[in-house]
This record gives structure tokens, sequence and C-alpha cells, in this order.
């Protein structure tokens, strides 16, 4: 009896899984061309309407938490960020708290992760420690940094310093080389819609809505692929910097894996289970947090260069910004950097004793409180 050669898959090829990576990465630029101009197509009414509810900048800071919860990404949102930056339809000013947002509600999913340890006392109380530390730093910038950024503009107007040389000036347009690249099939789309009679809010709202399922769809696949193609160097880079012991190698191996898996949700909630085992300590797992959170804003600089805005680059390093300074700021100082680890530590006692705290935690930090900061600022 002749046994049938086994057929080899080829998407473990990892030459093709790169060239698919490359693909879905092409396909997220197009997505993010086609939010942009099919905000260009709506009226200025339509406009109003739809975000009428970010005038305020605390409206914005919750929006932003609701809508990364929702879509379990903040590589999602901030790029639904840029696009609507980039198309003028959110001023720049309430996008700033939107994108401060998102970096709150990223830590969802670890925090959800680590109830799937409840039943056992101790894993649990280390994995909520783990998850919930990242939160409290979140938490803590934004409600060091977003103050002063409303007072002084100083996050914006560094970020504009280094956007101008590279892209011009707000209010102005620059030709980006990756949009040539993308406008071609957004012209398709276009057409597409025209051709069934789609005009005016019309066409705008379907170019919307195809731009942002592009761009959620081709994250998803992207992080997917790329957890596969690096899941071997991931580990090895964790065990290496869990052997230096150093908290800059975590927080340099942090962004490395977040830019490699295009996800800071992948990196911090690999971190949960190694904590829950006591493999890794709470101090050890808080710098790949931070680098996580740094590594993450790749994809929305990614985002604006499929723009012709200047404003798009500059909300995007925005969130690069916010990010190194609220390191810079609590991280070198022992008693600040000690502050979000004594909250988590003592957030993970009580929620071992009381498990359905930790529960009205989760529900009232990213849905409740947001929900109602919305409905009462709007």
């Amino acid at each position: 009896m002749t046994i049938p050669a086994r057929v080899e898959d080829p998407l473990r090829s990892p030459l093709v899984r790169a060239g698919l990576v490359a693909s879905l990465i092409y396909l997220f630029l197009v997505g993010v061309s086609s939010l942009e101009s099919g905000i260009g197509h709506l009226g200025g009414n339509t406009q109003e309407a739809l975000f009428s509810s970010v005038r305020n900048p605390l409206a914005g800071l919750f929006i932003g938490i609701l809508g990364t919860v929702l879509v379990q990404s903040s590589s999602a949102s901030t790029s639904v960020i840029v696009g609507l930056v980039a198309s003028g339809a959110l001023g720049f000013e309430y996008a700033v708290p939107m994108v401060m947002g998102a970096n709150i509600g990223t830590t969802v999913t670890n925090t959800l992760v680590s109830l799937a340890h409840a039943r056992r006392s101790f894993e649990f109380k280390r994995a909520f420690a783990a998850a919930t530390v990242h939160d409290f730093f979140n938490v803590a910038i934004v409600a060091i940094l977003l103050p002063l950024e409303l007072t002084t503009q100083a996050i914006s107007r560094l970020a504009q310093r280094i956007s101008e040389p590279l892209v011009g000036s707000a209010g102005t347009e620059w030709k980006s080389p990756v949009k040539a690249w993308v406008k071609e099939p957004v012209g398709w789309l276009e057409d597409l819609w025209s051709g069934v009679g789609a005009v005016g809010n019309t066409l705008g709202a379907l170019l919307v809505v195809c731009g942002i399922v592009t761009v959620l769809l081709a994250l998803a696949l992207v992080t997917k692929s790329m957890r596969r193609l690096v899941a071997a160097r991931v580990e090895q880079s964790l065990n290496t910097a869990l052997g230096k012991g150093s908290g800059i190698v975590a927080l340099l191996v942090g962004v490395a894996i977040t830019i490699s898996v295009q996800s800071s949700s992948i990196t911090t909630s690999m971190l949960i289970p190694l904590s829950a085992a006591g493999v890794l300590s709470l101090r050890n797992a808080y710098p790949v947090t931070l680098g996580a959170n740094v590594g993450t804003t790749i994809t929305a600089l990614l985002a604006a260069l499929a723009t012709s805005r200047p404003e798009a680059l500059t909300i995007a390093l925005v969130h690069t910004l916010f990010n190194i300074g609220g390191i810079l700021l609590l991280y070198p100082i022992t008693p600040l950097r000690e502050i979000p680890i004594r909250a988590a530590e003592t957030l993970a006692k009580v929620a071992v004793e009381r498990r359905l705290l930790a529960v009205a935690y989760v529900v009232g930090t990213f849905i409740v409180v947001p929900l109602v900061g919305v409905a009462l600022l709007r």
C-alpha cells in the first residue's frame, strides 16, 4: 500500500507568510485611504452630526476608551482616528484625548485574560496584579499628561515640530508616495458604488464603512500571521529579557515584540499566564507592558503615510510621544515607578477576597464610566 505524500501547508513557509503580511499591510493602507475619501464625500452637516459627541475633550477621552474596548485593539482605533483627522472631520484638539483614551481601552484585554485564573487564588492574585498594573500606569499618565496637553499643547506642539520638516505645515497637502500606491483601489471602490447609484452622503458612508471594515480585518489578519511568523522569536526574546533581569532590556523587548506582532494586547496578554504561574514577577512584567505601549504606536504612524494631510502624521506622533513621555515621567524615579505596582497589588488582594469586585472593576472602568462620561459631556 502506497502512503500518500504529506502535503505541506504553503502558509507555513516564512517567505510566503511574509508576503501575505506585506499584502495585508497594503490592504490596511487602502482601508485608511478609503476612510479618508469617504469622510470627504460626506456633506458638512453630516460630518457635524457624526462627530458632535466629541466637541468636549473629556468626551473624546471616553470615546477613545469605548472604541478601543469595542474593537479590542488600540492599533485599529488609533488608525481610524488618524483617518478621521486626515479627512478634516475630526479636530486635532479632540483627537488627542481620543488617542489617550485608546491607551486606556487597550488594557481591557489582558485584564479579561487574568479573570481566567479566578478559581485559583494564588494564580489569580499574581495574574490580576500583572494585568492591572498596565491599567494603573495608563490611567496615571493620562491624568498627568492630558491636563498638561489641554493647557499648554506641549505634546501636540512637539509632534508638530517633528512632522513639519517631514510633511509640511498643517492645512497643506503633502504628496505621500504611499497614498499614490493605494489611491487606485480606492478609486475602484468609488466606481463600484457609483455604478450602483450611490452618490453624495450615501457614497461617503459606504466608503467609510468599507474603510473601517478593511482596517479592522487587515489588522486582525496581520496580527494573526505575524504571531505565527515570529512566535518562536517572541518566546526567545521574553526568556532573554527575563534572564537579563533589566528593566530597560524588558522595555525594549516589549517594544520589539509589539512591533513584530502588531498588537500590544497580544504582548501583554502573554505575560498573564507567566505571571500567574510565578515564572514572571510583577516588577519584571511591568516594563514589558510599557514597551508594548510604545510599540503599538507604529500602526498609527504607518496609517498616516496613506493620507495627504500633515495633521495625520502629527496625531500619530502625539500617540508615540505620549507613551514615551509617560515612561520618562514615571519609570526612572523609583517612588513614582512603584505607584502603579502598589495600586495593582492592593487591588489584586481585594479581588482575591471578593471576585465579583474584579468583574465589577472591569465593567465599571471600561464600559460604565466611559458610557456615563459620554452621556454627560456630549
